[in-house]
C-alpha cells in the first residue's frame, strides 16, 4: 500500500521530530505486529526541503534495487509499505529473515548504486534492536563532503548546508546523466 501527500517547499524541524516520532511508532507497531526484522528505509536530504521530484525518484530508485533484492534472496516478505510524506518519503519492509544478513544486503545496496549514499537502510530487530554497521564490523558511513566520518561532520555542522546540498544534487545529477 502507498501513501502519498503533495510536495511541499520545506518543513519545520517540529514537523520533521513529528514525523520522527510517528515512525519510530510504526516501527514499534510493526515489529510488535510481526516479530521479524523490519526494514526502514528514507532518504539523506539535507537541509528544509525533503520531497521534491528528484527526491521522489531517488526513493523510487531504492524501491526497485531493495525489492530486487529482496527477491533474489528469496527472503520472505511479511509485508512492505512506502509513504510519500512532506517530511521525506519512507518505506518498510518486514522480512523473515535473520537482521545482520538483512543489513549486510542492504549496505551492500548502499555501497554498490550510484545514489546508494542516498539511501538509508535501517533494518531493526526485534529482540536486539537496530542492527547497525558496528555489529557487522563494517566501516561507518562516509561525509559526502569530506569523506570523514558522516555523524562527526552533521553533528558538529561542519560544512556549509549549501555545500552538501550541492553534493547531493551532484550524486543525482550523475546518475541522471548516465540513465
Amino acid at each position: 500500500m502507498t501513501i502519498m501527500t503533495p510536495a511541499q517547499a520545506g518543513v519545520s524541524l517540529e514537523d520533521l521530530l513529528a514525523a520522527k516520532e510517528l515512525r519510530a511508532q510504526r516501527q514499534t507497531d510493526w515489529l510488535t505486529q510481526f516479530s521479524q526484522p523490519l526494514i526502514s528505509l528514507t532518504l539523506v536530504t539535507p537541509g528544509p526541503v525533503k520531497d521534491s521530484v528528484s527526491y521522489r525518484q531517488v526513493m523510487r530508485e531504492a524501491l526497485q534495487r531493495a525489492d530486487v533484492m529482496l527477491l533474489q534472496h528469496g527472503w520472505p516478505v511479511l509485508k512492505d509499505q512506502v509513504f510519500w510524506l512532506p517530511s521525506g518519503a519512507e518505506a518498510f519492509w518486514c522480512v523473515a529473515h535473520p537482521a545482520a544478513e538483512v543489513k549486510a544486503a542492504t549496505v551492500a545496496l548502499e555501497q554498490s548504486h550510484a545514489l546508494g549514499r542516498l539511501w538509508d537502510f535501517d533494518v531493526i530487530c526485534p529482540q536486539a534492536g537496530v542492527t547497525g554497521r558496528r555489529s557487522l564490523d563494517l566501516a561507518s558511513r562516509r561525509c559526502l563532503v569530506c569523506h570523514g566520518p558522516a555523524h562527526a561532520c552533521a553533528r558538529s555542522r561542519h560544512h556549509p548546508l549549501d555545500q552538501v546540498i550541492s553534493k547531493v544534487e551532484a550524486l543525482i545529477d550523475g546518475w541522471h546523466r548516465a540513465h
